[in-house]
């Protein structure tokens, strides 16, 4: 995670940079702006001078581009008020179970996983696949919504390698497949940061996923 933080460093130096040079260029070019026009207005031709209308337009319009810039400011300012609240109320969540459909770094640890059962199947198999997305295990489940542990063992009671592994559920009729669908996963909230205006969390193992994903939230088990 210290990458991830790094990264969200780097953005908000990015952002900060960037509002001031843009309070410095509109405050420059309005300098600019009003001296323009006062020595237009020094020079104009006596006998057809420029009518007091477009000096008045003129002066309007940039003042309305000032304005803008300046709202957009304070707008900026605001979203970073309320991402630094939503961190300090979402940093409550570390130590917390989350439940989310997400892989699972497996290192010999059990895993709490959940299917939902459709309602037309007869039976229910768990499918894990590898980080590059091949089929090791498919194994018989209870046909129930209920969680269930997975120890990374198979049928013929080999365990799997340490390894990036993620999990679906399929709900079968007699030999037709009705429907495949991501396991929901459970898991201990490690750490949260904030990467690209967006809130992310790391997971036992190191997994991270945005907030946006989570199906549940719940304290652990004493």
């Amino acid at each position: 995670m210290d990458i991830l933080q790094s990264t969200q460093s780097f953005g908000s130096r990015t952002q900060g940079g960037g509002a001031a040079s843009g309070a410095g260029t509109i405050s420059s070019d309005f300098e600019t702006f009003l001296r323009l026009l006062t020595t237009q207005m020094q020079n104009q031709d006596p006998l057809n001078p420029m009518e007091s209308t477009e000096f008045a337009s003129q002066l309007a319009q940039f003042s309305a581009v000032e304005q803008q810039v300046r709202s957009n400011e304070l707008l900026t300012g605001l979203q970073a008020g309320l991402q630094t609240l939503g961190m300090g109320q979402i940093g409550a969540w570390i130590g917390m179970q989350a439940r989310a459909e997400m892989p699972v770094n497996f290192e010999g640890q059990s895993v709490t996983l959940a299917g939902a059962r459709h309602v037309l199947a007869d039976r229910m198999e768990l499918i894990v696949r590898d980080e590059a997305g091949a089929v090791v295990q498919q194994l018989p489940i209870p046909l129930s919504d209920d969680s269930l542990i997975w120890d990374g063992a198979g049928v013929d009671g080999s365990v799997l390698p340490p390894g990036l592994y993620s999990f679906s559920v399929q709900n079968w009729s007699g030999e037709e497949m009705i429907e495949e669908r991501g396991a929901m996963v459970y898991g201990t909230i490690q750490e949260v940061a904030m990467v690209d205006q967006e809130v992310w969390l790391s997971m036992e193992g190191g997994v991270g996923i945005p907030a946006s994903d989570l199906l549940g939230l719940g304290r652990p088990a004493p």
